[in-house]
């Protein structure tokens, strides 16, 4: 059984929260919304016609964990690559909106900024996706920029955070800088890595990887039904990871936390599921602030469930503050 976490120690982490430096490096992008009403069906195509109503703009993957950091109290910095593109400029504008700095972006003329669209109907129901985006992972000039910005902006921060979405920004050389800069301090810098499995080689030495039921299930040739499932994946997961600890978040069924000396269930809590976009972002943005506050990996672990449960109500990419969390808890 997994320890409990008091309402008295949740507000004594949360608190924390506010003093904490976080640097976020990661696969940053634009999501972008087109609402509409589907009224008929396309006489052109068995597809359906979607009059349009609205259209709106959204942080999305490492921005929207900056974003939800930023949200819950923290400092965040971040780090990125964008395109010489409108989307870039998008971005840069919502950051700026939402209170969060773009001078950690890094620019490549070559790729374009991360962008999906996103056409929904007035009743959140997706229609269709359209990705505009470049998978490559950074090299050269841009590779070395993005170190450059790793090593600026890390000073100073109390934990270090990876969001991989294998558009380009996380390479093996980036991830080898951020755990040199975790190992260099006193105490060792916490590094969380939610992660893509073809880069799982790279993720040697994390303090925690966080990967989703699939990703689990594909890292370690095992289907997760049931707790012991879970149990034996997240064993071997981390051994082929060679991180600390790892995390899987399994949805409904909520999560299941691995390390030295504590393994088990987190049940979910989400009361009602509007759209799960962005619920991964909110969870490693909770746990990297936690750690950093102090928590141990359950205790942070059950922060973030609790965050998740929150996000997961709303519509998009969305945040949780550190009131709405801790009236949750």
């Amino acid at each position: 059984m997994l320890p409990s976490l008091s309402s008295a120690r949740a507000s004594e982490l949360i608190a924390r929260f506010a003093t904490l430096n976080v640097l976020v490096v990661g696969d940053v992008m634009l999501d972008r919304f087109i609402v509409g009403r589907v009224a008929r069906m396309s006489p052109e195509a068995p597809v359906p016609v979607v009059q349009f109503q609205s259209e709106h703009v959204r942080l999305g993957g490492a921005a929207n964990v900056a974003n939800n950091i930023n949200a819950l109290g923290g400092r965040p910095s971040l780090v990125g690559l964008v395109g010489a593109d409108e989307a870039a400029r998008k971005l840069r504008a919502e950051l700026a909106s939402a209170g969060l700095d773009a001078d950690g972006l890094v620019e490549d003329r070559d790729r374009p900024t991360t962008e999906k669209v996103r056409v929904v109907t007035e009743r959140h129901q997706q229609v269709a996706r359209i990705d505009y985006e470049r998978e490559t992972d950074a090299s050269g000039d841009v590779e070395r920029a993005i170190i450059d910005q790793v090593t600026r902006l890390g000073r100073g921060a109390k934990a270090l955070m990876v969001s991989d979405y294998l558009k380009g920004t996380i390479t093996r050389n980036v991830v080898r800088a951020l755990t040199s800069s975790a190992a260099r301090s006193a105490p060792r810098l916490p590094l969380i890595i939610d992660p893509k499995i073809p880069h799982l080689g790279f993720y040697a030495g994390a303090t925690l990887v966080t990967p989703n039921t699939h990703e689990a299930e594909v890292a370690t040739h095992r289907r997760i039904h049931t707790d012991d499932d879970a149990r034996e994946a997240a064993r071997e997961f981390g051994k082929r990871a060679q991180c600390d600890a790892v995390l899987i978040t399994r949805g409904e069924h909520g999560m299941w936390v691995s390390e030295d000396g504590a393994e088990g269930s987190i049940p979910a809590v989400a009361r009602e599921v509007a759209d799960v976009t962005g619920a991964g972002d909110t969870v490693a943005a909770t746990l990297t602030l936690a750690l950093a506050a102090g928590a141990t990996l359950t205790e942070a672990a059950v922060l973030a469930n609790h965050a998740a449960g929150i996000v997961v109500g709303r519509f998009g990419p969305a945040t949780v503050t550190a009131a709405e969390l801790l009236a949750s808890l």
